[in-house]
């Protein structure tokens, strides 16, 4: 899930999320390879640090635990559903709406912007988001069934993400500047869009859950290397919990 809402504040055609980002170095992937939720605590960083004209407060995604209204819960990694296959979905039923709705629900709760069905435990093609990060908001709400990337722009750009399956880190990522997708929503039509900006940077970091790809896979070494000790953690923790099931 990807955590925050987009800020105005843009330097050299990048925009920050949470944090100052500098590094415009190439990105280490193919993006056609892949796609993530994100939190919210990419609410704060006003402008350049190297500036320090601007702050604002960090509001910080939670862990929700149980939400009323849904048994689903997020998954921590290394969690084997987070790098699980996700099937397509073929059967558009009131099973499908209760699952995305209960999807919003826990997304809400957590203060995310974007979940992804395997970080709930359900290894389909399913996403969701909503660019403001508000309930309230309803209007602006995305579920998408089976997405792809059809098209995406040769200019990328670099912003702090966090996710919810990775509690108490965060890093930089390389992401396309806008996307065309193909989808289909609830009742199985088929649908187009472009995104770009923070929709298509929300987009994409869902869109590499359903990959099995999660947003520290894009890291560089140092920014890999900075959240390693927590990763261990995790892992630690998730042996202590549930044995040596479990998926890197």
């Amino acid at each position: 899930m990807l955590v925050g809402r987009p800020l105005s504040t843009s330097v050299a055609g990048t925009r920050h999320i949470a944090f100052p980002t500098t590094d415009h170095t190439k990105p280490r992937y193919s993006h056609k390879a892949s796609a993530l939720p994100l939190a919210r605590r990419h609410l704060s960083a006003g402008g350049l640090r190297a500036s320090a004209a601007e702050s604002a407060p960090v509001e910080e995604e939670v862990d929700p635990g149980v939400v009323e209204g849904t048994d689903l819960r997020i998954l921590k990694y290394p969690h084997p559903k987070l790098r699980a296959p996700d099937e397509e979905v073929s059967v558009f039923d009131d099973e499908l709406k209760r699952i995305v709705k209960e999807m919003f629900l826990v997304m809400y709760a957590s203060k995310g912007v974007g979940l992804a069905a395997p970080q709930v435990g359900i290894n389909k093609r399913i996403m969701v988001f909503n660019p403001e990060g508000d309930k309230k908001k309803w209007l602006k709400e995305v579920s998408l069934i089976n997405p792809k990337i059809v098209a995406e722009s040769d200019g990328t750009d670099v912003d702090v993400e966090a996710c919810l399956s990775f509690p108490d880190m965060q890093g930089k990522v390389r992401r396309h500047k806008w996307i065309k997708v193909e989808a289909q929503d609830l009742k199985g039509k088929k649908i187009k869009k472009k995104y770009d900006g923070w929709e298509a940077r929300v987009f994409q970091h869902e869109y590499d859950h359903l990959d099995g790809t999660v947003y520290i896979d894009r890291l560089d070494e140092e920014g890999r290397k900075e959240v390693q000790p927590t990763l261990d953690k995790l892992i630690e923790q998730y042996k202590a919990d549930h044995g040596d099931d479990y998926a890197l």
